[in-house]
């Protein structure tokens, strides 16, 4: 025995003489496992899909026990497969509806009521799905927005795991990108508020016509982080949809640009083609020469202050400069005040924005088809670094070779052993 333990000694010995290296590739490989291994028993996706439901047990208002099933532990607010499912259907009721402009209202009114200076969720207002109860619904700032609600419910009772705070911005985001604007960089996974008690109270919102507009547009958006630029950008939605004087008390019953519609006719709209996404809105509000065009004062405010005429202005000149900005300024309204699991939220695209380099995928490192959990590409992402590699860069040329001489090395030991 004590011949064979020489040998073996050796043999290791000479497996770490000959490439440095490959022990410790050995030891970052065996801690590397082990890692793994625990971490496919902590993953949020298995966890989701294979761990057993429990029974969340809640009082109800006669006394009585009131008993949900709920998947423990929840990982996503809502479902990813859902949700690209949905902005499908978004886009089939688009088409048949031409909902473009009341569907960006709707998320808007929902997140606009962020304010910066509360941190506790979900006092703070925004994104979080508070707009589909009917004491919110009431706010005079959302005069009709209730129709909105009822284009999204069937979607929403087609697809249960997708949150309301999801489906409103989903639903703004491919409103406008269905109408030719830019592709905006929208995460997912918010969470909806529970009861219509977390409501903001009312008054959050912008008002069209306040004595003094520009004042007032800072106090409402400055409030919810925003600046001059992204103030302008965001008026620039306007491009898209009219004004009732019925529902705002603002505009005429009907122009020659909506008495045929499409969709439900009348109104005023701020430019001529008001379901598409352009920067016209504002070359009409520096131009004003059409009466038939709606100009708020909110909108000529633009064009009047030099802060936010120097956006304007830049704007009307530059198409791709104002569908850059808006495309920043929307993601970032969409997202006020929400609350996501997971904390860092999910996108639903699979390809970069460009001039960014590619995100991790790591699918693209698996045999499986299913897309895992960003918890999961996160730790993966780990077992690549642990051994000196990582997704976006090869290992070193030399790895699998340190690899092959520890299996065989181990091998020769065994062999030794054995006989």
């Amino acid at each position: 025995m004590t011949s064979l333990s020489a040998a073996t000694a050796a043999a290791a010995a000479a497996a770490t003489r000959l490439i440095p290296s490959a022990t410790a590739a050995a030891t970052k490989l065996t801690y590397s496992s082990s890692l793994y291994l625990k971490s496919l028993a902590s993953s949020p996706q298995l966890s989701h899909q294979f761990l057993p439901q429990r029974r969340a047990s809640r009082r109800l208002s006669n006394g009585r026990i009131g008993y949900s099933t709920v998947a423990s532990p929840k990982c996503f607010a809502s479902d990813p497969e859902q949700l690209k499912s949905a902005r499908e259907d978004i886009k089939e009721l688009l088409k048949t509806k031409f909902c473009h402009p009341i569907l960006v209202r709707l998320a808007w009114h929902d997140s606009g009521t962020y304010n910066k200076n509360i941190e506790e969720w979900p006092k703070r207002g925004g994104a979080n799905g508070s707009l589909r109860f009917e004491i919110e619904l009431k706010h005079g700032a959302n005069a009709g927005l209730v129709n909105a609600l009822k284009l999204l419910q069937p979607i929403k009772e087609k697809y249960s795991s997708v949150t309301y705070a999801d489906l409103f911005q989903l639903a703004s985001a491919t409103a406008i990108e269905d109408a030719g604007g830019p592709k905006i960089p929208m995460k997912y996974g918010r969470v909806d508020v529970a009861e219509p008690e977390q409501c903001p109270e009312e008054g959050r919102l912008p008002d069209a016509g306040p004595p003094s507009p520009a004042t007032h547009l800072r106090d409402v958006f400055y409030r919810m982080g925003l600046n001059d630029k992204e103030i302008v950008a965001l008026s620039g939605g306007h491009t898209l949809g009219r004004s009732r004087p019925e529902r705002s008390g603002w505009g005429k019953p009907e122009t020659k640009y909506t008495k045929d519609g499409p969709g439900a006719p009348g109104g005023q709209s701020w430019t001529a083609q008001w379901l598409k996404f352009d920067n016209s809105y504002f070359k009409d509000i520096k131009e004003k020469k059409d009466e038939d065009l709606l100009i708020l004062p909110t909108d000529a405010v633009l064009v009047e202050d030099p802060s936010f005429k120097e956006y304007a202005e830049k704007y009307a000149e530059d198409q791709d400069a104002f569908f850059k900005d808006y495309a920043e300024a929307h993601a970032k309204l969409s997202s006020l005040g929400s609350k996501f699991e997971p904390p860092e939220g999910f996108p639903l695209d699979d390809s970069p924005p460009q001039g960014q380099p590619e995100k991790f995928v790591a699918a693209k490192y698996s045999t499986g088809k299913r897309e895992l959990s960003e918890a999961m590409k996160q730790k993966i992402r780990a077992e690549y670094e642990a051994v000196g590699g990582s997704p976006d860069k090869p290992l070193a040329s030399n790895y699998f070779l340190n690899i092959m001489i520890v299996v065989a090395v181990l091998a020769l030991v065994t062999s030794l052993v054995m006989n």
